[in-house]
């Protein structure tokens, strides 16, 4: 068995560098890559461009690389919760691709399988056509979309061993199975780390041959997006 483990988050992002792309998991707050983003925070990486479902907030998640001007440029859903991004955006200081949501995923899974690019009816007349080709089946019109290309794809899971196999829980599932394998080196974090063997077979998601590296994270916020309670009577 070839072990995927490596011993902290520092030794996982060896090899990044300025300029590069890469994917991060998460819907939101949730599921996020949270030790990664902070290492590449304090790596101070420079001129990246960030596939993401969104930017986090302000203040956590991919926001704090928003603050200190690292990114380039975010392929993204939607804005989101983030002021930061937005105004950004507007001003024109963040070059940003939108993209629907479901291509967006379907994107990720295309660089996992191998493909090169696939069509879609989503976007078909509207902006996210222009420059595309687009091609008619069965009476209805598909544009075609490319699978991205990235670097490194940072993921976040419950539980992970030593060959790499992942487990999620719940909604933190999202768009992190989809990225692994997705680039050329795809970074596991989890939030238990166990020997191979202990994970059963039947409930892993993501298998290890679609991780180079994994590692055991530590201080999860995992903070709450919009917290709304009721007034108690």
């Amino acid at each position: 068995m070839i072990s995927k483990k490596v011993d902290n988050v520092q030794v996982a992002l060896s090899g990044v560098k300025n300029g590069m792309t890469f994917m991060l998991g998460g819907f939101g707050l949730c599921g996020i890559p949270e030790n990664a983003i902070t290492e590449l925070v304090r790596l101070g990486i420079e001129n990246i461009t960030c596939i993401s479902n969104n930017a986090g907030v302000d203040d956590f998640g991919l926001g704090l690389l928003l603050q200190k001007h690292q990114i380039k440029k975010m392929i993204s859903s939607y804005v989101g919760e983030n002021d930061e991004f937005e105004r950004q955006m507007l001003s024109g200081e963040l070059e940003v691709e939108l993209t629907p949501q479901g291509t967006l995923a379907e994107k990720c899974r295309a660089a996992q399988a191998g493909f090169p690019a696939f069509y879609t009816p989503a976007g078909y007349g509207t902006e996210v056509a222009e420059g595309k080709e687009s091609r008619e089946f069965n009476g209805k019109m598909y544009i075609l979309e490319e699978a991205f290309k990235a670097d490194f794809a940072f993921v976040k899971a419950w539980k992970g061993d030593a060959a790499g196999n992942l487990v999620f829980k719940g909604t933190a599932r999202n768009f992190n199975p989809c990225m692994c394998g997705a680039a050329k080196i795809t970074v596991a974090e989890v939030e238990e780390l166990v020997p191979v063997g202990e994970l059963d077979p039947n409930n892993i998601h993501v298998p290890g041959i679609f991780v180079q590296r994994i590692f055991q994270g530590s201080n999860y916020e995992k903070r709450i997006e919009q917290r709304t309670v009721r007034t108690r009577g």
